[in-house]
């Protein structure tokens, strides 16, 4: 399976948000840390805004803070809220092209248990485990551990 880009720099913009001293960054701040697109991000914190994982604010003195303890903010929950869908094979996609084997094809149970396999693993991970380095993120991000 692969996620895609957009849950891809929403768990990029997290981790940014939460290894930053004082926690607030702007969407510039995250582009030119990972080298990404400024338009994409601000859709990806509009997204992470609207579920409710981070607040943001226009002006001057705005930005983009987490809403949330990093403790709090299961990945699962957010790999779940970003993806659009899990479909690892064209048969499993509503709408897919049937296939000839269907009626008595055993691969997409597999499939189901994979991605089960896959989502349990985040489950037991949150953005506070994931961030648990913060002195060795913050240099390669560009982010001074004092100030920011």
């Amino acid at each position: 399976m692969r996620m895609t880009l957009h849950t891809d720099y929403a768990l990029r913009m997290l981790i940014y948000v939460a290894t930053r001293p004082g926690g607030i960054c702007t969407a510039n701040d995250v582009a030119e840390a990972y080298g990404l697109s400024r338009n994409h991000l601000l859709k990806v914190a509009q997204t992470l805004r609207d579920l409710g994982v981070v607040e943001t604010a226009r002006g001057r003195a705005g930005g983009i803070r987490l809403a949330k303890a990093p403790s709090t903010i299961a990945i699962g929950a957010l790999v779940r809220a970003t993806e659009e869908e899990f479909c690892l094979a064209e048969c499993m996609q509503a709408g897919g092209r049937p296939c000839a084997i269907s009626p008595a094809c055993r691969l997409k149970g597999v499939l189901h248990e994979a991605l089960s396999a896959f989502l349990a693993v985040l489950d037991k991970y949150t953005l506070e485990d994931i961030v648990r380095n913060r002195a060795a993120l913050g240099p390669l991000l560009g982010i001074d551990a004092v100030a920011a």
